[in-house]
């Protein structure tokens, strides 16, 4: 298994539950103050809005919490906030992409250089890892969304490029400039998504082991806990085996 999303699962599980659900909303909540304060502050017109607010209620976010951060970039009180990337590279050689929403860059980059310092990695210029991967789209449904077939063939329908199916849900890629109207057909065929985002899709994978898989979890874990930061993406990859033993641990 490849990629971030199933250690992320991993320390969800471990996380006092409370404190994750705070700090995903707290990232949610800057992720709909900036795209409305870039664009108008109505979803129906604002199609990063749009997407936010739905990644939003898809997390459970309370629509009180959803309409204070999109009230807050309309009446001007918001902060300034900078989408910056960072790029390194992890241990084992794992390719790292961080991406922030900071209000200041000193304090973020700093924080993020140090993750990768105690992790035994380096963090690098822009663009020295990001050649590694593919800017793509991602919509991710819930398991009852339907069967495997009838979600791949509403992907391809939609002109979606690629479907993946399990027990956790499905999750259909597209191109990045295309996400918009696959997923409004997706919507029509399926219902509401879970996810809609734009994400950093590896080329290739780095196979690390036991140990350097607990590495790169510390490093990913360290990165997600800093309230800048709203993404990573690694191009790790670990066996069933070895993500079966951090699973229990």
């Amino acid at each position: 298994m490849a990629g971030h999303s199933q250690f992320k699962n991993i320390m969800h599980r471990k996380g006092r539950q409370d404190a994750v659900r705070s700090k995903i909303f707290s990232k949610l909540g800057r992720e709909i103050t900036v795209a409305a304060k870039q664009g108008l502050p109505d979803p129906a017109m604002n199609p990063r809005l749009r997407l936010a607010v739905q990644n939003a209620r898809a997390q459970s976010m309370p629509k009180d919490n959803i309409e204070r951060a999109i009230k807050k970039a309309a009446g001007g009180d918001a902060d300034n906030y900078e989408e910056v990337r960072y790029e390194g590279y992890g241990p084992g050689g794992v390719a790292v992409i961080v991406e922030a929403l900071t209000d200041n860059r000193n304090r973020t980059a700093s924080n993020v250089r140090a993750a990768f310092t105690k992790a035994g990695g380096a963090l690098g210029e822009t663009g020295s890892v990001g050649f590694m991967f593919n800017r793509v789209g991602e919509i991710t449904y819930k398991p009852d969304a339907g069967s495997a077939d009838k979600v791949m063939e509403a992907a391809i329908e939609a002109g979606a490029d690629d479907v993946t199916s399990d027990e956790d849900g499905h999750v259909v890629l597209c191109a990045f400039e295309d996400i918009g109207d696959v997923s409004k057909a997706l919507e029509g065929a399926l219902g509401e998504a879970e996810s809609i985002k734009a994400i950093w899709k590896p080329q290739t994978t780095a196979p690390v082991d036991e140990e350097k898989a607990q590495s790169v979890l510390r490093l990913i874990s360290t990165l997600d806990d800093d309230d800048d930061v709203q993404n990573v993406y690694a191009n790790f990859e670990v066996s069933d085996e070895v993500l079966a033993k951090l699973s229990a641990a």
